[in-house]
């Protein structure tokens, strides 16, 4: 059990973000053991099509299927919405004794005895060889990644905007009511249920909560090492990230707006920006643009910023028509 003790300075310094580096280290994972999350087969057969043995040898030595990850891999983003060139830049930046230190705490927590040739290089010259796990990291991203991000993006900006508004409207303990059944929030502690103890209290340094896709079904957690304290847990929406499309609106709706409208509101079931809708519909982003205008006019959609792009959300008036409860 992890037991984080929150001040009040700590309950109002709570921030959002995503990373690519997070979103990376659980990839790897996933394509070491798609079992664990068989929602993300599409994705896996898609990657080990192109993928060749061997490579990525040292990215893939660092992030077992289970247990810790070393830190430096995936420090916590600075801002909401890093980019990749920013986040790495930072995984740069390790200075070499945090490198051979953290590779040993690995070496340790694994029980990895004798040390792997693949890693041997982060305790022998680990400056040197972060920039070849840096390197790595690139090439993998390229392969597996970059063709995938903007829908991944998408999910996640999607979640931070939501669960931002539930933060907002009803406090913390709103915010975690639904976060993941392993988190419970008592008032003043946080308490996350994961197989090793570990207790601390924040002190005014905040929580940083990441969504992720590729950790479902679990959570991440990263305390201790100096770094701010984290929690990585699976967006909203995930189950849906490899379909093709939404589903149908319902009958009533389609005759009440027109099928096309209709299908733009049942299409946010999670926020999502025009091009999204547009891709997933199969419509101009015009024309999508035009319905959710009409939407927002009649207070069945709104729309909010996140980084680069508005994002529409239904209102409650607007899940109101949406369910498909009788």
């Amino acid at each position: 059990m992890i037991d984080l003790a929150f001040s009040p300075a700590d309950a109002a310094l709570i921030r959002f973000a995503y990373s690519h580096l997070w979103e990376l280290s659980e990839s790897v994972r996933v394509l070491t053991r798609p079992g664990t999350s068989a929602l993300h087969l599409p994705w896996v057969r898609a990657v080990r099509s192109r993928l060749r043995p061997g490579e990525f040898p040292m990215l893939r030595a660092l992030t077992r299927p289970r247990g810790y990850i070393v830190d430096f891999l995936t420090p916590p983003p600075a801002t909401t919405l890093p980019g990749l060139d920013a986040e790495l830049d930072v995984v740069r930046g390790t200075p070499p004794e945090t490198v051979r230190a953290e590779t040993l705490r690995y070496l340790d927590a694994h029980r990895i005895d004798p040390v792997p040739d693949v890693l041997r290089p982060l305790l022998d010259t680990p400056g040197e060889a972060l920039k070849a796990l840096v390197d790595e990291v690139l090439a993998y991203w390229e392969l597996a990644l970059a063709d995938v991000w903007p829908r991944v993006a998408g999910l996640l900006e999607g979640d931070v905007l939501r669960r931002s508004r539930t933060l907002a409207t009803g406090g913390t303990a709103a915010l975690f009511a639904d976060l993941h059944p392993s988190v419970e929030w008592s008032g003043e502690r946080l308490r996350i249920d994961r197989p090793w103890d570990f207790g601390d209290r924040l002190d005014g340094r905040g929580l940083l909560l990441v969504p992720g896709v590729f950790c479902w079904p679990a959570v991440r957690v990263l305390v201790g090492g100096g770094y701010q304290p984290g929690l990585m847990y699976p967006a909203s929406g995930v189950a849906t990230l490899w379909e093709d499309a939404p589903p149908p609106p319902p009958g009533a709706l389609a005759a009440l707006l027109g099928p096309t409208r209709a299908a733009v509101l049942a299409g946010l079931e999670e926020p999502a920006a025009p091009s999204e809708l547009a891709a997933r519909l199969g419509v101009t982003p015009g024309a999508v643009s035009q319905h959710l205008g009409v939407l927002r006019d009649a207070r069945l959609v709104t729309g909010h910023r996140v980084g680069r792009h508005v994002r529409y959300a239904r209102t409650a008036l607007g899940d109101a028509l949406t369910s498909r409860r009788p």
